[in-house]
């Protein structure tokens, strides 16, 4: 790697931080220059300002993390917990996606700035739809709505409660469980076997 790419790459990890942590309003350059070490000019040299930064370090950061992991539309419940342990891992991740929200676009697609981004997704959910896997009562991008929506609930955003890795591991099988079972009801055809591990019964008893 050469020095200006890796100048590049060390500005770039610096501004995710940074912007993870203070959102787009509250970053600062100077900041973001010293953890990388280098000349903050570097910054509009190889980026321009402070607001393509953050377009490039959050898309850098989604297409790495999300697009990473494989979408099955034949096991939905299976994709939701693979998500499920993504945000626990990389909660940097769910942050960039929360301050792009509140301080970019706060209603319509999150994804407004790159057409097409989630099309992908719909057609597969679609097609899965026909084939009878999934239910086609709903329409597909509000199935990937729901889905992401779902396997979000205990993420760093969350509302009730956040998970996080030093909570026992029974915690983190439990609500495995639920949001396999809970997507394998709502949106696939076939029962999934999560739901044999959590029976209905005891869904309103579970805690958070």
């Amino acid at each position: 790697m050469g020095d200006s790419t890796a100048t590049r790459a060390r500005l770039l990890a610096a501004a995710t931080e940074e912007f993870a942590t203070h959102g787009i309003a509250g970053a600062r350059v100077d900041r973001i220059a010293a953890e990388a070490k280098s000349n903050k000019s570097l910054i509009y040299s190889y980026f321009g300002n402070k607001d393509a930064l953050f377009d490039i370090a959050f898309d850098t950061r989604v297409d790495t993390d999300i697009e990473n992991i494989v979408f099955t539309p034949d096991d939905l419940p299976g994709y939701a917990v693979r998500l499920y342990d993504m945000y626990l891992d990389d909660p940097t991740l769910v942050r960039l996606l929360t301050w792009a929200r509140l301080e970019r676009t706060p209603a319509g697609p999150l994804f407004d700035r790159r057409p097409g981004h989630d099309d992908e997704k719909y057609a597969m959910i679609a097609d899965a739809q026909r084939t009878g896997l999934l239910v086609d009562d709903v329409d597909a991008a509000d199935i990937w709505s729901m889905l992401i929506a779902l396997a979000g609930t205990w993420a760093q955003a969350a509302i009730i409660h956040t998970a996080d890795r030093s909570e026992p591991a029974a915690a983190h099988d439990r609500r495995r469980a639920a949001l396999a079972a809970t997507v394998g009801r709502a949106f696939c055809h076939s029962p999934h076997p999560a739901e044999a591990e959590l029976p209905r019964t005891a869904v309103p008893n579970l805690r958070h």
